[in-house]
């Protein structure tokens, strides 16, 4: 059976297979996800908010749970879009404002400009530069000791 899924805050419907995950629907909707950890629910780079419907989906499992407990960005109406399946029509996806930096390079490109959307740390979710903010040189010292291989720094961190 097919569900009814709702993407905000772009108002796009789109269907999924009953028991299929959120990272698929965002996958074809070509939106930027990384999915750094492969869906193994391990990077939180899939990192979205459930609106409405968070009895629509499948439970969450102690790894998604510890996974979430590591990002700054998390609420309690936090999913990976990775682990989360669809098992009802009526729910509705809120995709966290902001770009994860992939590389030091992102950033290095983009010094002296104005950020157009949020700059988010790899691993925390926590907004390095502001929508609107300079990008300055300050922001490769706060990532210099930051591993850009996600799901690496997460099996290595997490026991599940």
């Amino acid at each position: 059976m097919v569900k009814i899924v709702k993407l905000e805050p772009i108002a796009q419907e789109t269907s999924v297979e009953t028991n299929g995950n959120l990272l698929s629907i965002l996958m074809s909707k070509d939106l930027d996800v990384l999915k750094e950890c492969g869906g193994r629910g391990m990077c939180a780079t899939c990192h979205v908010y459930i609106k409405e419907g968070m009895v629509g989906l499948s439970p969450m499992g102690r790894r998604e749970q510890r996974t979430l407990e590591v990002i700054t960005s998390c609420k309690t109406n936090s999913r990976l879009a990775c682990q989360a399946r669809v098992l009802s029509n009526g729910v509705v996806v809120e995709l966290p404002p902001g770009m994860y930096i992939n590389s030091l390079q992102d950033i290095e490109a983009l010094i002296g400009r104005r950020a157009e959307q949020d700059l988010l740390h790899p691993i925390t979710g926590k907004a390095l530069v502001s929508a609107g903010q300079l990008i300055t040189r300050s922001i490769l010292k706060q990532l210099e000791n930051t591993s850009f291989k996600v799901g690496e720094y997460f099996s290595n961190t997490t026991d599940v």
